[in-house]
C-alpha cells in the first residue's frame, strides 16, 4: 500500500496509509467517464443506494448520453425503414398508395 508521513500534533512522524484512487464508471460503449455519477471503488458500489450509482434515464449509469441518442435514433430509424418498406410493397402490389393512418398522441 502506498503511504504518507504525517506530523502529529504530539511532533510525531507517522505513516498514513492511502487508498487506491477511486475510479468514475465509463460507458460501455464509447468508455468516456459518466457524468453524474460518484468515483468510487468498485467494492464500495454495492452498498450505495441506487441514486448514487445512475442517472434518472434508460441505460442510466451503463451508457453515456451521446450513445444513448445513438441508440434511440437508430432504432426510429430502423422502424421507419421497415414501414417504408410495406408502403412500397402496398404500392407494388395494388398501384395505387395506401393512405397511411398515424396514431394520435
Amino acid at each position: 500500500h502506498k503511504r504518507r508521513v504525517v506530523r502529529t500534533p504530539g511532533g510525531r512522524l507517522v505513516y498514513l496509509y492511502m487508498k487506491k484512487s477511486k475510479s468514475v464508471p465509463k460507458c460501455g460503449q464509447c468508455k468516456e467517464k459518466l457524468a453524474g455519477i460518484q468515483p468510487t471503488r468498485p467494492s464500495e458500489r454495492p452498498r450505495m443506494s441506487r441514486r448514487l450509482k445512475s442517472v434518472s434515464r434508460s441505460f442510466g449509469g451503463v451508457l453515456c448520453h451521446r450513445c444513448l441518442r445513438e441508440r434511440i435514433i437508430r432504432a426510429f430509424l430502423i422502424d421507419e425503414q421497415k414501414v417504408v418498406k410495406v408502403l412500397k410493397a402496398q404500392q407494388a402490389g395494388t398501384g395505387r398508395v395506401a393512405p397511411v393512418i398515424k396514431k394520435a398522441k
